[in-house]
């Protein structure tokens, strides 16, 4: 399975390991009731207004700097020892299968700490699309307690694990990565809620995500 994705080594190839295969398939959190505003019959929020959602210094503690978006360096990943993720198919696998129509995204540094990373994005679409897209991904991962990331001469050992996430919005999917290269090893915890026909995932280090889930959550329902 090959996935197209900006640079190896941060936030962003666990995002693309994620959402690169998005698509339909059966999942309970799809028949849930939406609140007041995300409605599932609501069309598609657009990109534009997706980003007045997104997080800004000013939401967050101080020690929060934004991170510049990387330049896209169209590196072909291969993952490794996870059939299921290979299942997801041809497009999925070029990453031009994802059917999330709207998105948004801004990383932060944690600079009052050790130089954490914490990434959020933000998707608009049909309820079902975002539910069973995001379901299958996570169930894929999750099935596969370690496997491989290859780009170039790189290998990365990663490792997954299902976390139990609160219950916010009208569906919830958390997992814990840790990924090796070179030595080194670095824990990332990944969240997602749906909230109505907006999908927020919240990555970074396991402190960062679990103090700042909240806030996404309750900017992504605001109305603008």
């Amino acid at each position: 399975m090959r996935l197209r994705t900006t640079t190896v080594l941060n936030l962003s190839i666990l995002a693309a390991l994620t959402l690169a295969g998005c698509s339909t398939t059966s999942d309970p959190a799809s028949s849930a009731t939406a609140p007041s505003g995300n409605s599932p019959s609501s069309a598609p929020l657009s990109s534009a207004a997706l980003a007045q959602r997104l997080l800004n210094e000013g939401d967050l503690d101080e020690g929060y700097t934004r991170t510049p978006q990387r330049p896209a360096a169209h590196d072909d990943v291969t993952v490794i020892g996870c059939p299921a993720l290979e299942k997801l198919g041809a497009d999925a696998a070029t990453g031009s299968g994802l059917d999330f129509s709207r998105q948004a995204k801004v990383s932060f540094t944690y600079v009052g700490g050790s130089g954490s990373e914490m990434s959020e994005e933000l998707y608009s679409d049909t309820v079902a699309k975002l539910s069973k897209g995001i379901g299958q991904i996570f169930d894929a991962m999750v099935s596969c307690p370690t496997y491989q990331v290859v780009s170039g001469r790189t290998v990365i050992d990663m490792a997954t694990q299902r976390m139990a996430a609160r219950d916010l919005g009208d569906g919830q999917w958390s997992q814990l990565l840790t990924y090796s290269v070179g030595g080194q090893r670095s824990v990332v915890k990944q969240t997602a809620v749906r909230t109505g026909n907006v999908l927020v995932i919240v990555s970074g280090s396991p402190g960062l995500v679990d103090a700042n889930l909240g806030k996404a959550l309750t900017k992504a329902q605001s109305a603008h």
